[in-house]
């Protein structure tokens, strides 16, 4: 059953459609292994995605980034960004905020749905930076401590998560001092994106990431250029990572973390089963599936599948090339 949040006047006035039991997603960091994580991937790592990729080796699932203003004042802001399911845990659901109170009040409407909040401190987008959001506040340690403590202070679930993800500073002591802060006013787990907000392409700077972690007793989990399995093993041997999150690779191959090399055409098959019985909207039921064959498909083949504009011609494609 999805869950579509209606919110009245207070936070704290909410009815409940689904009961969750709590727990703590923390405690995943302490299972002795490398903690597989989906990343928060606007447009795409809604609950349909979610679903496919818990069946494929993912113990972790963020939601996309949903600017925690406009989720508080529009309904339509938060039957659009937010849906989950029972099954759908656990569950993290990030958020770009620029005030304390704010981040709070949206932290205090999701927790009966969710493990935890993340707060975004990197996305690099201009109109991100032009907001105050994102990586504006790599700058602003002290608004982050405030957060993470008014988030702290108002969720009544002692267990619900607060968490960064980052992006680093070039001067890799500024990150460990904002990380040192952060972890004092009570995050639970700070993702550490190997790269500043200036780079793109560029290498991922996985020793600043290895500092970051030696600097910290919380859990750190490296997010940057993870394309398959043997990605996980070498990221934590040269980061000591607590987990790894991946974006990219995870659309291209959702069963990455079960050690799949290419998407299989039984992942195919899964995404289709999940993403009609959500009523995924065709653009996004076929960008998903555009990535996921962008390996396994020839140029001709993807010129042809990528010009498809309806789901049935989707379908009676892969039934007539594929036998899917």
């Amino acid at each position: 059953m999805k869950v579509v949040l209606a919110l009245p006047c207070s936070p704290k006035k909410i009815v409940f459609s689904l009961a969750m039991e709590i727990r703590n997603p923390v405690d995943l960091f302490g299972s002795g292994h490398v903690v597989k994580v989906s990343a928060p991937m606007v447009r795409y790592s809604k609950l349909p995605f979610r679903t496919l990729v818990r069946k494929y080796g993912c113990e972790l699932c963020f939601t996309p980034m949903i600017i925690a203003v406009d989720f508080l004042r529009s309904a339509k802001a938060r039957d659009s960004e937010f849906t989950t399911s029972k099954g759908d845990r656990p569950l993290i659901v990030q958020f770009a905020a620029k005030d304390a109170q704010v981040l709070a009040e949206a932290a205090c409407t999701v927790s009966p749905f969710a493990d935890g909040v993340d707060l975004n401190c990197g996305c690099p987008q201009r109109w991100a930076l032009a907001e105050g959001y994102g990586a504006c506040l790599l700058n602003k340690p002290e608004l982050i401590k405030d957060m993470a403590r008014q988030v702290r202070n108002q969720v009544e679930n002692p267990c619900f998560s607060v968490s960064l993800k980052i992006r680093v500073h070039s001067d890799t002591a500024r990150t460990v001092d904002l990380c040192q802060k952060a972890a004092m006013a009570g995050v639970s787990w700070i993702t550490v994106h190997g790269r500043t907000s200036e780079e793109r392409h560029h290498p991922v700077h996985y020793d600043a990431i290895r500092i970051i972690k030696e600097s910290l007793s919380i859990p750190v989990v490296a997010n940057g250029d993870l394309k398959n399995l043997k990605d996980v093993s070498m990221v934590h041997q040269l980061t000591g990572a607590d987990g790894v999150m991946a974006a990219r690779g995870l659309l291209a191959n959702p069963a990455m973390f079960a050690g799949y090399e290419e998407t299989s055409l039984q992942c195919i098959r899964d995404w289709i089963d999940i993403a009609l019985g959500h009523g995924t909207p065709f653009t996004c039921f076929h960008h998903h599936l555009m990535y996921m064959m962008e390996r396994i498909t020839s140029r001709q083949e993807k010129r042809i599948f990528n010009a498809l504009t309806s789901a049935s011609a989707v379908l009676d494609y892969l039934r007539e090339n594929y036998g899917i």
